[in-house]
């Protein structure tokens, strides 16, 4: 049996274990909506806002049509990924949409939607990002201005409270997601956040601590809003903290709407250098960490995989395994950390992640269903309030194993 065979063996039955999968076959459910609800908009806006010629909107309606009607259809065969989508299949490819377990279908549409828009085919769309206005937009807004105007208060804060702060502020930084927007009661305002489910900064902190200077991975969720505030983090891990190294990794190609993918990462470099004070000077250090080394971009095929980190390959648990700790941030990375499951939401979260090879933690805003780590009387309370606590993005996490 090669290394490969083995990889996918013990992958498999990581997954199988475990309660079952969340799937989008229940009409009102979260995930049902974001099938029935969220994928037909953002067709809708994506063909809106790029003047896409009559060869993509055709393509763009089919795509719609297939999503509202149809079954799921395989990759083109000239696809360059086509047989890395094949391993991932898993048998869905012929399914309803409905019928697929929801994070391979939500990640399955977003591969199929840069098909559509040309994203891979030689022409004048290969590489054209169809979100980039929106994460342009909310880059030049009023909220990311707020954010760098902040920073100028850090820098009178100890090194422990700031610490802290940027901290919280990575960890809020999460609703800002442009995709979850567009999900029906979805997207509060940010500062309308009412709790902070578990609290494990403690555990971040002395992971950081024990093997100083060492390795920090930071697995990054969305951009411009929230790509700020870890950023922000990262500068703090380098030069205050005394980080070795940080490999951010990003998305290799457009996904989710808002996950950030390398040309994000130098926007937001690019918007915190030009705005001068505190900002401007985490800009230029953060441009100098890039060019000594010290900060380093990642991209990975199985970023954009529709399948656990449980699965992950052999060259990414070795990364992941050499770090003194990996910070994954956001929702879709928390769903693949721990499994998509109907877990017990007090199943434990070093249980979910044993298989982990290394220090690991999460920094989530709840918008999906998928939960685990929380005391009984906790979830007792938010049960009995009748609210969609899982779902509203105004609840979080800091979970840690370490």
């Amino acid at each position: 049996m090669t290394d490969e065979d083995a990889r996918r063996r013990s992958g498999r039955s990581a997954v199988t274990a475990g309660p079952p999968v969340i799937r989008s076959d229940v009409p009102g459910s979260f995930p049902w909506q974001v099938l029935h609800d969220r994928h037909p908009a953002l067709i809708r806006k994506v063909r809106d806002a790029t003047p896409y010629g009559p060869e993509r909107r055709q393509a763009l309606n089919l795509l719609l049509q297939e999503i509202t009607d149809g079954v799921i259809g395989p990759l083109e065969e000239r696809a360059h990924d086509r047989e890395l989508w094949r391993s991932w299949d898993r048998g869905h490819v012929g399914q309803r949409w409905y019928d697929a377990p929801f994070l391979w279908a939500e990640s399955y549409f977003y591969r199929r939607l840069l098909t559509a828009v040309g994203y891979f085919e030689p022409g004048p769309w290969r590489g054209v990002d169809p979100f980039e206005p929106f994460k342009q937009a909310e880059l030049l807004g009023e909220g990311v201005g707020a954010e760098l105007r902040a920073l100028e208060d850090l820098s009178a804060m100890p090194a422990g409270e700031r610490a802290r702060t940027l901290l919280q502020r990575a960890l809020w930084g999460n609703q800002a997601d442009l995709g979850f927007r567009m999900t029906p009661g979805g997207g509060r305002p940010a500062g309308q956040a009412t709790g902070l489910l578990a609290d494990d900064s403690a555990l971040i902190w002395a992971a950081v601590d024990d093997r100083r200077p060492a390795r920090v991975c930071l697995v990054a969720d969305n951009a411009a809003g929230e790509l700020l505030p870890d950023l922000a983090l990262i500068d703090h891990l380098l030069h205050v903290w005394g980080a070795r190294e940080v490999l951010l990794h990003v998305k290799p190609t457009p996904y989710y709407v808002s996950d950030a993918v390398p040309a994000d990462v130098l926007a937001c470099v690019r918007r915190l250098t030009a705005a001068g004070g505190q900002a401007g000077e985490m800009g230029e250090r953060l441009r100098g960490a890039m060019g000594s080394g010290r900060l380093v971009m990642r991209t990975h095929a199985f970023s954009c995989a529709p399948l656990p980190y449980a699965e992950m390959p052999g060259d990414l648990r070795r990364e992941f395994e050499s770090a003194a700790l990996t910070i994954m941030k956001g929702d879709l990375n928390y769903r693949r950390l721990v499994g998509d499951r109907t877990w017990p939401p007090t199943t434990p979260f070093a249980s979910a992640v044993d298989y982990f090879p290394g220090p690991v933690a999460a920094l989530r805003t709840l918008k999906s269903d998928v939960v685990v780590g929380l005391g009984a009387g906790t979830v007792a309370t938010l049960e009995k309030t009748g609210e969609p606590w899982r779902t509203s993005g105004t609840h979080a996490l800091i979970q840690a194993r370490v």
